[in-house]
């Protein structure tokens, strides 16, 4: 099976290097995308002139400092237990080396979490906290999320809430392009987004922008032949959407979570880190679950941002590579990190450095 794979992998390269030499900067907007492609050196087979670069797929990346600034503060709240997942605990906020790992030390009370659900379980356990949920991600996990919601309203789990931390994927990609420099050529699409969502949630950048794309697996196959059907819509100068990832993503995607989604959560203004506020980016709860809503519950107020020395806001919109920034592999580690794509598993930097995929 292994050599049948790389006999696969092998022809689809021989057909990259067969089509018409040209260069192309290509965009995957998801953080498993990233690791795949680190764990497997895919950049260094690729031809010259054909760059790999990370957009803004990895959750925790995109959450802003001033938000876990934020995040930090409530968790110093005696009343309250924060519930999140584990690569959040380690991201640091504005001031160098403060993160809610810091904070377990100080006093807080911080749990990491597998699901949205556990942190409702731990709720029920816990009727004497107040167990608030950081629900980062996309539309990938926002299901399982909306999913928590309406378990605990209807099992009167009164002492959990949301903060509600999650993003849609289309409104940051028009963000991106129409920022001053946008240099990027293609799209590889996230396939777990696209299986919420649909091949048509991705339909925009061909019709809209003119740019090609194509919805991706997550084997080392799925993303060379991504790259080679990309190469050949720019070759053959006819931009479309193409699903490589068939197996499954569906036209119409996932209606049920799609419908769960629509029922608990309202489109809302949303910060990303290196790329601000956007219009409709993220997602609120709905009124009807606003005793569930962390940020009414306790007035949740987001400081002004503070300049730090992190740059993984460039590195998120592909104007900066990992190994361009001054900090990485210095004074940022996975051990000692001083941005959130040195963190989380999904981050470009932490890829890049384990990976030693510095291109």
């Amino acid at each position: 099976m292994r050599s049948e794979k790389t006999g696969r992998s092998k022809a689809i390269l021989e057909a990259i290097y067969a089509l018409p030499r040209q260069d192309a900067v290509l965009m995957e907007v998801c953080g498993t995308h990233t690791m795949a492609i680190a764990k497997a050196g895919i950049k260094s087979l690729l031809p010259e002139g054909v760059r790999l670069v990370s957009g803004p797929g990895c959750p925790v990346c995109v959450t802003p400092a001033e938000v876990i600034d934020a995040a930090l503060a409530l968790s110093m709240d005696k009343k309250i237990l924060i519930a999140t997942y584990g690569d959040m605990i380690r991201v640091p906020g504005s001031a160098p080396g403060d993160s809610l790992q810091r904070r377990r030390g100080l006093g807080a009370e911080i749990k990491i979490v597998y699901s949205p659900v556990d942190a409702v379980e731990l709720a029920r356990e816990r009727p004497d906290r107040e167990v608030v949920f950081l629900g980062v991600g996309f539309e990938t996990t926002a299901p399982g999320t909306a999913a928590a919601v309406l378990t605990a309203k209807e099992a009167g789990v009164n002492n959990f809430s949301l903060w509600s931390m999650l993003k849609t994927v289309e409104p940051a990609l028009r963000t991106l392009i129409g920022t001053e420099g946008f240099h990027v050529q293609g799209f590889l699409c996230p396939g777990h987004v696209a299986s919420i969502i649909g091949e048509r949630g991705f339909a925009f950048l061909p019709r809209d922008f003119g740019i090609p794309a194509v919805i991706s697996g997550f084997e080392g196959e799925d993303i060379l032949l991504a790259v080679y059907l990309l190469l050949r819509q720019m070759a053959q100068a006819r931009p479309r959407l193409e699903n490589e990832y068939r197996r499954a993503v569906s036209k119409e995607g996932n209606t049920l979570a799609m419908n769960m989604l629509a029922r608990c959560f309202r489109p809302r203004a949303d910060i990303w880190r290196g790329l601000g506020r956007i219009e409709e980016s993220g997602l609120a709860l709905r009124e009807e679950f606003s005793d569930f809503d962390a940020e009414r519950k306790f007035a949740v107020k987001i400081p002004l941002p503070t300049k730090t020395a992190c740059r993984c806001g460039e590195v998120i919109c592909g104007r900066l590579r990992p190994g361009d920034c001054p900090l990485f592999g210095g004074r940022c580690t996975p051990e000692e990190p001083v941005g959130p794509c040195m963190v989380s598993s999904e981050g470009a930097c932490a890829a890049a450095y384990q990976y030693q995929a510095v291109d």
